[in-house]
């Protein structure tokens, strides 16, 4: 059975006369003239993918500050695609929407909060009962702000424990968006039984209850960004103030408790704050070999480098030295019935883990790190993101026997 056989199905059994679903148009209606997007300059613009465009529409046009939400497709080649030309997977594009928000009452973070609750990122092949690349899900970033976001955003997720299968959505600069046909714009308002009986019979829905239950709602009044105060002045959300200009102590300030647990994961909370410690071989940077650099979660300043990390087999990631002799600090821990060296950032005062002197050469240390207390950044993502001094120091990992 083919993927519109199966949609034409559902909706056979649900008792609809008319057979309609994000796979069932054959109307091919002309949208190169019109425009649905407000004509507000103040507006900031978002791409998202997430499945059929009916059900993420009406996601985030139920999102404080967000304006209107625009049913196209993004993603391909083809210029001026139709619905039967992407929904028979021919363009390389994939149903998508373009976000119109007010940000000065959502941010871009309360954006990617709602994306999650209406989609499944663990699925790249299709969204729920749409099966094909044509209904991919994907995060079409406009600026290097919301790249970061964004992959800050699907790390936490990545960590939270939420799904059993890896988060594999994928995060890649906007290129074009082409509005999809009128009788696709507002589906949900201008045909809600229909809307109703195929998010239904979707999984969609009963997906979404399973993966976030009471976690589903979101107060977004979190994501209202500050207006208070000289706005020159404003610092940026406490995860995000190196994300344009790498790391500068000086402009640094340490955020409230309050803010650190809206912005940290429950475990980067833990870790960070409580000097808690993540599970071994269960995180994220234990087995990480691209050459990078490893950031403070909380600050962004640089705290190891990928050439002095070595698979010491403890199942956390373990380094040999800190990228520079002042970039962590060394505390008395007598808290397991002994003494140990417990690591922390310079700036940000993050516990990260601690120091033991069984390591191999050239130190003889093992900085044993928690993943949950740091940000790894690609090499060749320094750059752009403001750490190009590092470009020179990091590299492959070091190639030496566990202990």
């Amino acid at each position: 059975m083919n993927f519109s056989s199966l949609r034409l199905k559902l909706l056979l059994v649900a008792g609809l006369a008319i057979l309609t679903g994000c796979q069932a148009g054959t109307t091919n209606a002309e949208s190169a003239d019109s425009s649905f997007a407000p004509d507000a300059p103040s507006l900031e613009v978002a791409t998202f993918a997430g499945g059929c465009f009916w059900c993420v529409e009406a996601g985030f046009e139920k999102i404080p500050g967000v304006v209107e939400a625009v049913s196209g497709y993004s993603g391909g080649t083809e210029k001026d695609p139709t619905y039967e030309q992407v929904s028979r997977g021919q363009t390389g594009h994939t149903e998508a929407v373009q976000v119109y928000y007010d940000p000065d009452k959502i941010t871009y973070e309360g954006l990617l909060q709602g994306l999650w609750r209406m989609m499944d990122p663990t699925d790249a092949n299709g969204q729920f009962v749409d099966r094909g690349k044509q209904y991919r899900p994907a995060i079409f970033y406009h600026d290097n702000e919301q790249k970061q976001l964004a992959r800050a955003s699907k790390q936490a997720l990545a960590e939270s424990g939420r799904y059993d299968d890896p988060v594999v959505i994928e995060i890649v600069p906007f290129e074009s968006f082409y509005e999809a046909e009128a009788y696709h714009q507002n589906y949900y308002k201008e045909n809600p039984v229909r809307y109703k009986v195929y998010t239904y019979n979707s999984g969609r829905y009963q997906f979404i209850e399973k993966v976030w239950g009471d976690d589903q709602e979101i107060d977004y009044s979190q994501f209202r960004p500050e207006t208070s105060g000289d706005a020159d002045e404003a610092q940026p959300p406490a995860a995000d103030r190196h994300s344009a200009k790498g790391f500068d102590a000086s402009r640094f300030q340490m955020p409230s408790d309050e803010e650190l647990k809206e912005r940290l994961t429950p475990l980067q909370y833990k870790v960070t704050q409580e000097d808690g410690t993540e599970r071994a071989f269960d995180n994220p940077y234990d087995q990480e070999k691209r050459a990078g650099l490893y950031v403070d979660i909380v600050s962004g300043e640089p705290l190891f480098s990928s050439s002095d990390k070595y698979d010491s087999g403890t199942g956390w990631p373990s380094f040999v030295r800190p990228i520079h002799s002042d970039a962590v600090v060394e505390k008395e821990d007598r808290s397991w019935f002994g003494v140990r060296t417990e690591i922390r950032s310079a700036v940000a005062d993050s516990h990260l883990g601690h120091v033991f002197t069984d390591g191999p050469d050239p130190t003889g240390l093992r900085y044993c790190m928690n993943s949950a207390a740091m940000r790894f950044i690609p090499k060749e993502d320094l750059e752009e993101e403001g750490y190009g001094e590092y470009v020179d120091q990091v590299g492959p990992p070091m190639d030496v026997g566990k202990n």
